[in-house]
């Protein structure tokens, strides 16, 4: 029986795991009781918002026109840019791709990284123009924009319409003509890759594997090439997209193997697993680590769960292989451990699994991007968390990371879009326009795209505008730690590094969202951002106020002032001597803020 293995990539929303779920109804791999939308977007989250987060393997057969049978081994792959290491490592497993392209929108900003990624790979691009039944749709023009701005071929282009089904056989047909079937032998020493993996509590390590030489079976010795480690075989199986167990793995297979791995560190994503007996001489590269570029300080609500944090933490890093983390301490916060993501919504679908999957309460602090500091004694450091950077007087200059940003935007939004990025103090690279679409090449600081930049790129242009960067290096900027203060006291958790001409506005903003949800005491709290020992805004909480002079009617005015003055000195020694609790609504408040 012949192999094909393909991925399907796209931009966000351009119909990826729709175009899954019918080639699933087609080649009738789901019987109609399990039928549902959204087919391989397992996790519970990505049905929730309708994205796809993970990538999901599933194994389907096909009866072809030429009379052959054909195991198709498909990956359905996350569109938005955070997770495109999901996409790279599922690439690896594959010879060829199906590029979705929306009819209507054309060509977007993730369309091409991922194109590009496909090619990087050396895989077989077979162009699939989707959404064709929508009254806007242009797949001509669609096909001419790949060929134009991406350079893939469009001479197989296949149009189609996920929604309704129709030509979805043609797109089958055309991964059996045009996408290369995979090259393995059996009699070779066994190598394959871990591409991704998951944990059971029962069953210990899952590795998802591509076997791309020999077999593997119930009860081989294998070796993890990385650790030198040996275990036998459990049970192997492939994807239905539930793990179904089968006799054996032959070359070009995608599948899944139990080996009784207990611990998660005796084996990698990008592993070669080969046979401990007969090892093979050919390892396959594994993968470039990721390079989080956004850290973010997630720590339990309570102090108890710290080892719990920790336990989750482990495991899903096994099956997200692109968040690190490492442990940290904050004074207002106690114990926790400082991550590192690929981008925000990646941080936000971190901390929303591990609250669901492992049952954690959790706070996360602001995220930062990796500052360099280059200090008076000669020396450097890198810093991710605001609360570390040295006092004024210690550093030469700060560095901040700047990326390549791309954005696509119809004509008539362009003005607002350059407004958006000169705002951000973006510099302008290139302007290219394809037909009614123009291309915007800018050089920004991360940390200026970081919080609200993508969802006020989308209001501004009605939804049309897709962006997409890449890290560039890191340039000095006028920079400044902004310290906010809570009666005269110095909150480390909300300590924010800002550039200086916008300290003012970002300082307001917290210490008035601060003022808010703290309670009142006794007496007045202040509530100050500050940048070194200069003020830049306050805010007060308003003390409760007892009426001391209720009982005074009439008479000399001398006795109230001798009570209003007494009440005035011990609110001062209630100042000095009273700790304001900041609640933990407090810190939510100012992190789930817009800055």
């Amino acid at each position: 029986m012949e192999i094909r293995n393909f991925s399907i990539i796209a931009h966000v929303d351009h119909g990826k795991s729709t175009l899954a779920d019918r080639i699933l109804e087609l080649t009738k791999s789901i019987s109609e009781r399990n039928r549902r939308d959204q087919m391989l977007d397992t996790l519970e989250l990505e049905r929730e918002r309708g994205i796809t987060i993970k990538a999901s393997p599933m194994r389907i057969f096909y009866n072809a026109k030429d009379g052959k049978r054909y195991m198709f081994n498909l990956i359905d792959t996350p569109g938005h840019v955070d997770f495109n290491y999901e996409v790279s490592r599922a690439l690896r497993a594959c010879e060829g791709v199906l590029l979705v392209i929306d009819a209507s929108q054309g060509v977007e900003a993730q369309t091409i990284q991922n194109a590009y990624l496909a090619v990087d790979n050396g895989l077989e691009v077979l162009p699939v123009v989707n959404k064709i039944d929508l009254p806007n749709a242009d797949a001509e023009g669609a096909i001419t924009e790949l060929e134009e701005v991406v350079g893939v071929p469009g001479d197989y282009a296949v149009a189609v319409s996920a929604k309704t089904g129709e030509n979805i056989e043609a797109v089958l047909e055309g991964v059996v003509q045009h996408l290369p079937a995979p090259s393995g032998k059996r009699d070779q020493p066994l190598s394959c890759l871990i591409f991704d993996a998951v944990y059971d509590s029962y069953q210990g390590v899952i590795p998802f594997i591509r076997v791309f030489d020999g077999v593997v079976k119930k009860g081989d010795v294998i070796k993890v090439v990385s650790t030198g480690k040996t275990f036998e075989v459990d049970k192997v199986g492939f994807f239905e997209p539930e793990l179904a167990v089968v006799a054996e793995l032959g070359p070009g297979e995608v599948g899944w193997l139990t080996a009784s791995i207990k611990d998660i560190g005796d084996t990698q994503i990008g592993d070669t697993i080969t046979c401990a007996n007969r090892p093979t001489a050919h390892v396959i590269p594994g993968f470039k680590p990721a390079q989080p570029v956004v850290f973010s300080g997630l720590y339990p609500t309570d102090s108890e769960d710290y080892h719990r944090l920790r336990e989750a933490l482990e495991k899903l890093s096994l099956n997200d292989a692109a968040f690190t983390f490492e442990p940290e301490t904050s004074e207002a916060l106690g114990f926790g451990f400082r991550c590192g993501f690929l981008g925000l919504l990646h941080a936000d679908i971190v901390q929303a699994r591990l609250e669901r999957e492992f049952d954690l309460a959790l706070i996360a602090t602001a995220p930062a991007v990796i500052y360099e500091i280059e200090l008076t004694d000669g020396s450097s450091l890198r810093i991710q968390n605001p609360a570390e950077l040295p006092e004024p007087d210690k550093t030469v200059r700060i560095l901040e990371p700047y990326v390549k940003l791309t954005v696509y935007v119809p004509e008539e939004y362009v003005g607002n879009i350059m407004g958006l990025l000169q705002e951000r103090r973006g510099e302008m690279k290139n302007m290219i326009y394809h037909g009614r679409r123009v291309e915007l090449r800018y050089e920004v600081p991360f940390g200026e795209i970081l919080y609200d930049f993508h969802d006020r790129l989308k209001s501004l242009s009605r939804g049309y505008a897709s962006m997409d960067y890449e890290p560039l290096e890191y340039r000095e900027g006028s920079l400044v730690k902004i310290d906010i203060l809570v009666n005269e006291e110095k909150i480390d958790a909300l300590s924010v590094i800002a550039h200086r001409d916008k300290a003012y506005s970002v300082g307001r903003k917290i210490v008035d969202k601060m003022a808010e949800v703290i309670p009142r005491q006794m007496f007045a709290v202040p509530i100050q951002a500050a940048i070194g020992g200069k003020i830049l805004a306050r805010a007060t909480v308003r003390a409760f106020r007892k009426d001391v002079t209720a009982k005074c009617y009439g008479g000399d005015i001398t006795r109230k002032r001798k009570l209003l003055e007494k009440q005035k000195k011990g609110k001062a020694r209630m100042k000095q001597l009273g700790t304001v609790e900041v609640p933990q609504e407090a810190f939510l408040a100012v992190l789930a803020g817009d800055e």
